[in-house]
């Protein structure tokens, strides 16, 4: 349970560990989808190549939307890339840099869907088995009244009576899950030494300092989109406070109720004071439409030198003779 609670917490840190939990979940999800997939090859000429052609590419491309929809660098990009320049400059290499990221997490579903139909060789063995050559294999059924291009076409369905004790249905299929598999492995190889190679070369023609400031602005973009969203929600709801209050008041300002003052609430003024303070002063639907619309088209200035260095109040606590105890900041 423990374990369990630190994962979740390591998902929970940031926008990019639970990006990366939903893209590893979507390839689960492929696997486990794939092995679960009833594949029925129509072993007909003219339908082979384009049922398998569906099989390898559909479902790659939905996980592909699939997963540039789950992933929040995908709105942080598209917020950031449209919006209007206003207060805030734009920098292009922060967009590049989360389309990359967006990218990236995005295609591990289709690929491992690929390279799990490659592996297993059915789906190739129903594409390409008719471009076999039936004179590299013995046992060739010839007494069915069928042409050589039907018969092949009928290899990857094991159940057909044409193959009934007959060892090349077995033999064809073997040929070309090897083709099959070596296709896969040489991918799953270019792969793992393509991403070797990007992390080894990259640093040696990347400014590094560059690469931090906008790994830096980036995870600012994110962090800021949320905590507008947390104030915006805190606002609502002590807005929404406020006008279901409002509302009950005016329809009963007329009566006055005395009711004895309840011991356990000692600090309503405090707190509504607190709700005061929260609202910032926004009263009005007019207000909080122009506020939304100000920030939308001048995002404000990256500088908050104002706020980090305005003046606190210091309390120094002195004793009857005017001697300075110690003081409070």
């Amino acid at each position: 349970m423990e374990r369990l609670k630190l994962v979740l917490q390591y998902f929970q840190s940031n926008s990019e560990s639970i990006s990366n939990g939903i893209c590893i979940v979507l390839a689960l999800v492929s696997v486990k989808l794939y092995t679960s997939f009833d594949f029925n090859c129509p072993c007909l000429p003219q339908y082979n190549k384009l049922y398998s052609l569906g099989v390898m590419t559909v479902p790659p491309i939905i996980f592909f939307f699939l997963g540039v929809l789950v992933n929040r660098h995908t709105g942080v990009m598209m917020d950031e890339w449209m919006r209007p320049v206003g207060n805030r400059s734009k920098n292009p290499a922060v967009v590049k840099y989360l389309f990359s990221a967006m990218l990236q997490r995005a295609l591990l579903a289709p690929m491992v869907w690929i390279l799990v139909t490659l592996l297993d060789g059915k789906i190739f063995i129903c594409a390409f088995s008719v471009s076999v050559d039936p004179g590299l294999f013995s046992g060739v059924p010839n007494n069915t009244g069928l042409d050589v291009i039907r018969i092949m076409a009928k290899v990857p369905c094991k159940e057909d009576v044409i193959f009934q004790n007959s060892s090349f249905r077995k033999a064809v299929s073997r040929y070309v899950r090897c083709y099959s598999q070596a296709v896969g492995w040489s991918i799953l190889l270019f792969l793992i030494v393509l991403g070797a190679m990007g992390r080894l070369i990259k640093p040696c023609f990347e400014d590094h300092a560059a690469f931090l400031q906008t790994r830096y602005w980036s995870n600012y973009l994110d962090v800021e989109q949320k905590l507008f969203d947390e104030t915006c929600v805190l606002h609502a709801r002590d807005f929404a406070r406020k006008c279901v209050v409002q509302f009950f008041e005016d329809m009963t300002e007329d009566s006055i109720l005395h009711l004895p003052h309840p011991p356990f609430i000692s600090n309503v003024s405090e707190r509504w004071e607190e709700e005061e303070e929260r609202l910032h002063g926004v009263t009005r639907q007019e207000q909080m439409d122009q506020l939304l619309n100000k920030w939308y088209y001048g995002k404000p200035e990256l500088d908050v030198t104002r706020i980090a260095h305005r003046p606190r109040p210091c309390v120094t606590w002195q004793d009857p003779g005017g001697r300075t105890l110690y003081s409070d900041v």
